[in-house]
Order: structure tokens, then C-alpha cells, then sequence
């Protein structure tokens, strides 16, 4: 069998992969391997086939939790990150980060990204898991997404429809068999002060309301849909009500009405900031936060007979 290093001159070794996702929890890769261009990742994948190692496409790192006995295989992580502007459309490497699209759409006039202002990560990665906050996403702005088709490797362009988007889903997270390397986003011309406004409503909101200042993966669950709320539960818990407009009810309203706002194991805790955050406190471990996410599972459960169901990425 081929050796991976050979293939790969640039690989390493037992690298830490706490350092590369919002969390700061994780244990060591076993190879761990910078895609700098499209083509080397190309080459990291061919690597790949000829000796069979197991793999993890890695972007932002802001919404996955690696486990503590690290990733036996290649950890691939996707640095390329050109983008640019033309007339509406914004052409996006699948590691451009979010923050640098949303100011230069304010650069150029253009609205529809306001929502991913302060959203720490990648466009492949808000693609992949259909990002989005303040009723809006990224499927709203997106019209076509360049994706690398395994095992022939070969190059598709896959349109709005193609993506089949749906709550915080695509066919992406369901497929690992296909890799994004860019996106187009169309946005609408509009009003510079307007949107800087906006850009900074949705900014200050997450500073009041999301706990910034510890190492997080955003929202951990899914908000589920109201309708699967069982109305007997309106008597104990008449504040279900108010969500029967949006059509679905926070996770962070039931993990914190089931009295689990500041639940802690070890080093991780339910963020009394907001409930739907688990945070590490320093040194929190990927079993403290399973812990946490098997207690709210099985408590909201208990309380509501819904099934929680994560919206991070848990690689073991």
C-alpha cells in the first residue's frame, strides 16, 4: 500500500485538533494535511483512494466537536478563500469566512447577507449545513454551488434546487461524497446606512444574547417544529403558545424551561446566557459536552416527547 507521505510531502503528524475548531476540544489526528488550492486538495483525496485512510473534510471548525481520542485517518483542512464581487454576485471559495463576505457586500452596496454578520465560519461550511439566524438563511442568497464529486472526482455545478435544502440540511451533510469548493451568492442592490444598521442591530444582539465569551459551537440542537408540540403541555407550559407563529419552538426555551440553565459536567456547562450554547469553561473535555447534550436529549424528552436533534457535527 502506498504510504500517505510520500503522496503527501506536506502532511503532519499527530496534530491537535482543538486548535482548529470554535470549541477548543479534541483530541490528535493522526495526519492532518492543508488544502491551499482546489488542486492540492485534489491531490489529498487520490492520496486517500490509494490508501484507504479514513478522512474529514475540515472548514471553519465553528460547528463541529471532535472526540477526545482524536480522528485515526487524514483531517483535510480547506484554506483556499478567494472571493470577489461582480455586478450582484458574490463568487466564494469554500473558505472564504462568512465575516469577510458580509463586509464586502457593505463594501458594494448589496443586501441579503445582513443575518451572517457575527457567524464565525465558512461559506462551504454555512452551505453545507444551510446556515442561517433572524428568519433568514443562506438558501435565501444562494444560486449555485461548485461541488467536487467523489470517488471520480470529477466537477458539478449543483443549482439552488439541486442543493435540496432544508432546515439547517442539505444533500451536502447527507452526502460526504460531495465536496463544496465554491458558491455563488446573488444579493440586491440597497441601501449602504440601511444595511450597516441592520448589520449592527444583529451584531449587538448576539453580544447580548450569546455567550461570546467562551469557547462555543453555536447552537447545538435543531429548534424543533411546533407541531410537535403536544397541546396537553399548554396548561403546564402555556408560554409554548407564542411560538406557534414562527413554526417552530427554541431548543434553548425547553432546554432552559426543563431547569438545565447552567447544568454543568467537568469543564462544560448549558450557558445561562443562552441555553441552546454549551461552552467550555477551560479544559472541557468532547465527553463532558456528549454528557450534556445526552442530558438535554433525554430530559426534554421526558418533559415534551421531542426528539432533540443536534445541529454540530460530532466526529469520533
Amino acid at each position: 500500500m502506498a504510504d500517505i507521505k510520500e503522496l503527501l510531502p506536506a502532511i503532519r503528524e499527530n496534530v491537535s485538533l482543538a486548535d482548529y475548531t470554535s470549541f477548543k476540544i479534541g483530541g490528535w489526528t493522526k495526519y492532518f494535511f492543508e488544502a491551499n488550492t482546489k488542486n492540492e486538495l485534489i491531490k489529498a483525496l487520490k492520496a486517500i483512494e490509494q490508501t484507504n485512510l479514513s478522512f474529514f473534510i475540515l472548514a471553519g471548525g465553528s460547528n463541529v466537536l471532535f472526540s477526545d481520542n482524536g480522528f485515526d485517518g487524514l483531517v483535510i483542512k480547506i484554506q483556499f478563500s478567494d472571493f470577489e464581487c461582480q455586478d450582484l454576485d458574490i463568487y466564494a471559495d469554500a473558505g472564504a469566512k462568512l465575516l469577510d463576505i458580509v463586509n464586502l457586500s457593505v463594501e458594494k452596496e448589496l443586501t441579503g447577507l445582513e443575518w451572517a454578520a457575527g457567524i464565525y465560519g465558512t461559506i462551504g461550511g454555512a452551505v453545507r449545513g444551510n446556515a442561517g439566524a433572524f428568519n433568514s438563511s443562506i438558501t435565501n442568497v444562494l444560486k449555485q454551488v461548485k461541488v467536487l464529486v467523489l470517488p471520480d472526482l470529477k466537477i458539478k455545478n449543483f443549482s439552488r434546487d439541486e442543493c435540496k435544502f432544508g432546515y439547517r440540511e442539505s444533500i451536502f451533510k447527507k452526502n460526504n461524497n460531495l465536496i463544496i469548493l465554491s458558491a455563488i451568492l446573488e444579493l440586491k442592490k440597497g441601501n449602504k446606512k440601511k444595511i450597516k444598521e441592520e448589520i449592527e442591530n444583529n451584531i449587538a444582539y448576539r453580544k447580548d444574547n450569546h455567550p461570546l465569551d467562551k469557547p462555543s459551537a453555536g447552537s447545538i440542537f435543531k429548534n424543533p417544529e411546533f407541531k410537535m408540540i403536544d397541546k396537553g403541555l399548554f396548561k403546564d407550559y402555556p408560554d409554548l403558545k407564542k411560538f406557534s407563529s414562527s413554526g417552530t419552538v427554541p431548543a434553548g426555551f425547553l432546554i432552559d424551561t426543563a431547569g438545565l440553565r447552567g447544568k454543568r459536567i467537568g469543564n462544560a456547562k448549558i450557558s445561562e446566557k443562552h441555553c441552546n450554547f454549551i461552552v467550555n469553561l477551560g479544559k472541557a473535555t468532547a465527553e463532558d459536552v456528549l454528557g450534556l447534550i445526552d442530558l438535554a436529549k433525554e430530559t426534554i424528552r421526558a418533559l415534551f416527547g421531542i426528539e432533540l436533534e443536534q445541529e454540530i457535527i460530532i466526529v469520533k
